[in-house]
C-alpha cells in the first residue's frame, strides 16, 4: 500500500515537473481598436467647376414649413432662429465610394450628393453628406430641422 501511494505521488510530481517544460500557452489579448482612416474626396477633372451650387430644402418639423435656400459650391447660409449655419463643400453628381474614396465616376447626376458642415454656434455638429435619391441614408438628425438635397445648379457655360 505504501509503495502505491509512493508511486502515485511520484508519477503527480513527475507529471507536474514534464508541464514546467511545455511552452507558455499563449493568453487572448484584446484586440487593439482598429484605427479609423479618413475619408477622401476627389473631385474629378470632369466635374470640378461645372457645378455652381445646390438647393437645400430645410423642413421645419414644428411649423410644418419648408424654405429652399440656393447655396453656392463653398458657402454656407445660416438659420438664426435655430444658431445653425449650414456650409456646402463638395458636389459629386454621381457620388460613389471606393473604401476611403469618395468621387463621382461621371458628371452626370445619376447619384447626386452634397457634403455640408452643420455648427450650432462654433460647434461643429455634423459633417457628412446630402443625398438626393436616399435623403434619409446618413441624414443629420436635429429635433426640429431636416435637410434635404432637392437640386443642383450647374456652372454658367462661357
Amino acid at each position: 500500500m505504501v509503495r502505491w501511494l509512493f508511486l502515485l505521488v511520484f508519477s503527480a510530481a513527475l507529471l507536474a515537473a514534464a508541464g514546467c517544460d511545455r511552452p507558455a500557452e499563449k493568453v487572448a489579448q484584446p484586440a487593439a481598436p482598429m484605427e479609423r482612416k479618413e475619408t477622401q474626396v476627389v473631385v474629378p477633372p470632369e466635374v470640378d467647376g461645372k457645378w455652381q451650387a445646390v438647393q437645400i430644402a430645410v423642413l421645419d418639423k414644428e411649423q410644418g414649413k419648408e424654405e429652399l435656400f440656393t447655396v453656392g459650391l463653398g458657402q454656407e447660409f445660416q438659420l438664426p432662429e435655430a444658431g445653425l449655419s449650414i456650409k456646402v463643400q463638395n458636389f459629386l453628381p454621381a457620388f460613389i465610394m471606393d473604401g476611403t474614396l469618395l468621387t463621382s465616376v461621371s458628371n452626370e447626376p445619376r447619384n447626386p450628393a452634397v457634403q455640408i458642415i452643420i455648427r450650432q454656434g462654433e460647434e461643429e455638429v455634423y459633417k457628412g453628406w446630402l443625398f438626393s435619391l436616399f435623403p434619409g441614408t446618413h441624414a443629420f438628425q436635429h429635433p426640429r430641422f431636416s435637410f434635404s438635397l432637392v437640386d443642383y445648379i450647374p456652372a454658367k457655360k462661357g
